[in-house]
């Protein structure tokens, strides 16, 4: 997809750093919907608010597999949501502008019985314009499709895209991913958790480049490095008896981020939800170009390692061609 050039659509309502209303009303079922298969039910939406969930959040609210009822994402916030994005200039401390997918004007749309579509047009500040497409497919996965345009010059010659998963107070606040050198065929694998909130955070794929050169202007989990290098773009991570497993398109240029405490204080108060995150870098993203990549999150009872090479190699065999 990339190099595809889009017509600009700009959101007449917002001037440079004027904020138009970003979310829909609570209980406004236009930013959101139900979404199930067998074996799976989900709630996504846009930035508004639902029941406990808050305002500010988009992305999967809710996500329940074989018929529980619980949970994997912290009910006030959400999984896989749209967090950042970065590029060489230094870090903004205005938290509208460092969130600024979460707080500009971001519409929803039903596509069909099993897909939903949230668009965002062009933000403020960092001007980009986004598709986030999620379908549901049998027996328990979650497929995503994203696609942006920067409508303004980035700096650094990168645009960085942050998403950010807040995991309900899982025994174990690790990730699991093959290694640098690792194969689908010869698996290598390594845990990641990191001691505290922006140290180490961020995991490159081997042999990234080019290096992206960020000003110090403040550690984030995006330009705090790890010396940990990855294999093939897919992690795990465990919550009870069940697993959540993050697939990516190998062409997709994918770092992994980690919080332990991303997420807040647990609903017991005794511990800190972590934050499972990844990162789509655009090396060299031009102004009115049309970059994405496809991935998708399987939730479904924790087997053991073989199964997650398994669900990965279903996952590349089913990849068609990206959609016109």
């Amino acid at each position: 997809m990339n190099g595809i050039p889009v017509v600009r659509v700009v959101a007449a309502a917002l001037a440079a750093l004027h904020w138009a209303p970003a979310v829909m009303a609570a209980g406004d079922a236009a930013d959101r919907a139900e979404l199930s298969v067998p074996g799976l039910r989900c709630v996504i939406g846009g930035n508004g608010a639902w029941e406990a969930h808050r305002e500010g959040y988009n992305g999967i609210f809710l996500m329940e597999s074989g018929g529980g009822g619980d949970t994997p994402f912290v009910p006030a916030y959400a999984g896989w949501n749209l967090e950042h994005y970065f590029d060489g200039r230094p870090g903004q401390e205005d938290r509208k502008i460092f969130f600024e997918p979460r707080n500009a004007p971001m519409t929803f749309r039903r596509v069909d019985a099993a897909t939903v579509e949230l668009h965002q047009p062009e933000t403020p500040y960092w001007g980009v314009e986004s598709w986030s497409r999620f379908t549901l497919r049998e027996p328990h996965f979650v497929d995503f499709e994203f696609r942006c345009t920067p409508h303004k010059p980035v700096q650094g010659g990168f645009l960085g895209c942050f998403w950010a998963s807040y995991i309900n107070a899982p025994e174990d606040k690790s990730i699991y991913l093959l290694r640098e050198g690792a194969t689908l065929d010869a698996p290598q694998w390594a845990q990641f958790c990191t001691m505290a909130h922006n140290r180490d955070s961020t995991i490159l794929p081997e042999g990234d480049a080019p290096e992206m050169v960020f000003p110090e202007s403040g550690t984030t989990l995006y330009n705090s490095i790890s010396p940990l290098r990855r294999g093939p773009p897919l992690f795990y991570g465990r919550r009870g008896g069940s697993v959540l497993i993050f697939l990516f398109e190998p062409s997709a240029h994918i770092r992994f981020s980690h919080s332990p405490s991303g997420g807040g204080r647990t609903a017991a108060g005794d511990d800190t939800n972590p934050a499972w995150d990844f990162q789509y870098l655009i090396p060299g993203a031009e102004q009115g170009k049309e970059y994405g990549f496809r991935a998708r999150l399987v939730c479904k009872p924790w087997k053991d390692r073989a199964d997650v090479v398994a669900e990965a190699r279903a996952f590349l065999a089913g990849l068609e061609p990206p959609r016109k």
